[in-house]
């Protein structure tokens, strides 16, 4: 009984009923969509500023705004199953409409989370890139030891029952059936945003060594957040993933290239721009 209740709470979306399923569709949809609207936003935003190191010039409301749709277009993908799931533990008591503010109170809060990640690392940023100037070498092995930090977390415990929230909330939104008022959708989100924060942080921090705005690596990231928590093998793909990152780390020190948020090209590092 125990294996077949953890290959059920595993595998939770091949137990949907048919007609809940369509009525989570387009709160799933909506995701999809936001998500691919907060991609155009952020290419277009890294194409004005390019890959650079710290915070670029940003103050930190403007820094903020642009974590939060950097985080939608990453993480919103791979949340699209846990809106439907959530949206089907709503659909019987609310209207299409009570249920769309529902769910935006949930992303809402979602969100909440993720912005609270994005205040730390504002504040990282600003250190990183006043080592980055005076320091490069040190600002290489700061570089070396973030993606260290990040492989092993993908090895530990901790990650992994992370990761299996995401993966399989349904026990804990039994639990949330017990929560009341009207903040409870925010609640919740903000709930699974911290595990998810729990689960994808290291990941997020090598931003901080490879450039914020990355698209490349920001893309990268994002397909392997989906895995991740879609997949079938994602908790073992998680495992690989931990381990490139610890080989990536023994790499940076000989090939400090690979750190462009790390970098103070020699014209930005001038007074005078290099002029």
């Amino acid at each position: 009984m125990t294996i077949q209740a953890e290959e059920t709470a595993e595998q939770p979306h091949s137990r949907l009923h048919r007609p809940s399923f369509r009525r989570s569709v387009p709160s799933a949809a909506a995701l999809v969509v936001l998500a691919v609207l907060a991609w155009i936003v952020t290419a277009q935003q890294a194409r004005g500023m390019g890959v650079g190191p710290g915070t670029m010039g940003l103050t930190l409301p403007l820094f903020l705004l642009t974590w939060v749709v950097m985080m939608a277009a990453m993480m919103f993908p791979s949340v699209a199953p846990v809106a439907i799931l959530w949206t089907k533990s709503i659909a019987a008591t609310t209207s299409g409409r009570r249920r769309a503010v529902r769910m935006s109170g949930f992303v809402g809060g979602y969100l909440v989370a993720w912005t609270g990640f994005g205040l730390l690392a504002y504040i990282a940023l600003i250190g990183m890139n006043n080592l980055a100037a005076s320091s490069p070498r040190a600002a290489t092995w700061l570089g070396s030891s973030i993606f260290l930090a990040a492989g092993i977390y993908q090895l530990t415990p901790l990650k992994q029952a992370c990761l299996r929230h995401c993966r399989a909330p349904v026990m804990a939104f039994l639990n949330y059936a017990s929560l009341k008022g009207a903040a409870r959708d925010l609640r919740v989100g903000v709930h699974h945003g911290v595990y998810c924060v729990g689960c994808c942080w290291g990941l997020m921090v090598v931003l901080l060594a490879v450039g914020v705005m990355n698209l490349v690596a920001m893309a990268a990231l994002a397909v392997v957040i989906f895995l991740e928590k879609i997949w079938r093998e994602g908790p073992a793909f998680s495992k690989v993933v931990g381990v490139a990152f610890i080989v990536i780390a023994a790499l940076i020190p000989f090939y400090p290239w690979l750190l462009p948020g790390l970098h103070v090209a020699p014209a930005l590092a001038s007074p005078m721009g290099g002029m």
